[in-house]
């Protein structure tokens, strides 16, 4: 590389460093129940998108793995597929997982991606052409972002939740393109906050726009039976491709799409990152299909799931701090970098592990902490929060050394 390069990637991390935006990949190991370890300690694990707990269901996983029988199923439990799912990588599994999740949504086909990012950077560059629009919910996922920019269409973003802009925008263009593309997720994965999709349905049939939604964290969450927030509406018939991952609440691998049976056979010809991408290893589509049942008995626990995050944003609000949302992710909104970092590294000393969410993800001046709650822990493995953080909003560093952060850690040890 040349001396300039190597300076200008130098200036620019030790900006990245001076501003509290620095990342690092945290190194992590055993997982049990709900904690996990993190620099030498057992947290509360508050930072992974296991909204059910399903991932440190030790029992589920034992079951899998001892239903191994080389001579009958052994191919089931093939670690790698070494191939595209166009060569030799379609095992069986991947048809009958897509058979069961066309039939649980009640949709003529599904197909099976590698993961989130794949489905969001694949499907709309292959479905748009330059004579579409893509309309996009300004605080999208990035990967959603990166599809929309990779895509020929041309593409603008709405104001968050703002439908009043969204019609704007397509009535003034619906006519002027071959296809209008309008794309959102569901909950939002910043803000926790939800979409309309009843409103987004009567704009897609209003003006004959394509409609995609990313259930990515609303799968498992929502719904009586897990489908998401449009199994919850009663929408699920209503929008042309649901997105959703098997990464989070499903605690799997790999990310999945309902549709029409033509536009499947479509994505299948078109979509890049499903043709030239070595296929999942049929032991993760088993296990895929395992939790995918198993999670749609979870009623009970998607229920209490709601009633935490309902009485953290209460208590936190009570103790002034600003959060939003209405899922199971609650933000709570600090401001600064490095102030977001500090009330981090508190929780932390505290017993829980929830991680600084910063700038570019997010806007500028809106760090924050984000909490991801599962199902599997009580009001009274979480009730210390808000005093926590209220005290690091109070008190800065000093925060660090109160009482109730004492007792936090010696009850999380």
């Amino acid at each position: 590389m040349t001396e300039s390069f190597r300076k200008s990637v130098n200036k620019e991390l030790e900006a990245l460093r001076t501003e509290g935006r620095l990342r690092v990949l945290p190194e992590t190991g055993k997982r049990s129940k709900a904690s996990i370890e993190s620099g030498g300690r057992c947290l509360l694990n508050l930072s992974s998108n296991d909204y059910l707990g399903i991932g440190d269901e030790e029992q589920l996983r034992s079951e899998y793995l001892l239903a191994f029988n080389p001579e009958n199923n052994g191919d089931r439990f093939c670690m790698t597929s070494s191939s595209s799912r166009l060569l030799t990588g379609n095992h069986r599994l991947y048809g009958e997982l897509e058979e069961r999740l066309a039939a649980w949504y009640g949709r003529e086909a599904a197909l099976v991606f590698n993961s989130g990012y794949h489905a969001n950077t694949g499907i709309l560059p292959a479905l748009s052409t330059r004579h579409d629009l893509i309309l996009c919910d300004k605080l999208s996922h990035a990967s959603i972002i990166d599809g929309c920019r990779i895509a020929d269409a041309a593409f603008k973003r709405y104001r968050h939740l703002d439908y009043s802009h969204l019609e704007e925008l397509l009535d003034g263009a619906h006519a002027k393109y071959r296809q209008v593309f309008i794309v959102t997720e569901s909950v939002f994965s910043m803000d926790g906050d939800l979409a309309d999709l009843q409103k987004l349905c009567e704009l897609r049939q209003r003006y004959g726009a394509f409609l995609i939604v990313d259930e990515a964290h609303g799968a498992g969450t929502f719904g009586s039976e897990g489908k998401g927030l449009c199994e919850e509406t009663g929408l699920t018939g209503s929008i042309d491709i649901i997105v959703g991952t098997f990464g989070k609440a499903f605690a799997s691998a790999g990310a999945y799409g309902v549709m029409d049976g033509m536009i499947r056979d479509y994505l299948v010809n078109t979509m890049r990152p499903l043709i030239f991408t070595t296929a999942l290893p049929p032991v993760i589509l088993g296990w895929s299909m395992q939790v995918l049942e198993h999670q749609r008995t979870m009623g009970e626990k998607r229920c209490n799931l709601h009633f935490l995050a309902g009485r953290l944003r209460k208590a936190l609000e009570k103790k002034g701090m600003q959060t939003a949302g209405e899922s199971q992710i609650v933000p709570v909104i600090m401001g600064g970098n490095q102030k977001t970092v500090r009330a981090s590294a508190v929780l932390q000393k505290a017993g829980f592990l929830a991680l600084p969410v910063r700038p570019p993800t997010v806007p500028e001046n809106t760090a924050r902490i984000r909490f991801s709650l599962r199902a599997d822990i009580g009001w009274e493995d979480i009730c210390g929060i808000p005093e926590i953080l209220h005290q690091v909003s109070e008190n800065g560093e000093q925060a660090g050394n109160n009482n109730v952060a004492v007792q936090q850690i010696n009850s999380f040890q």
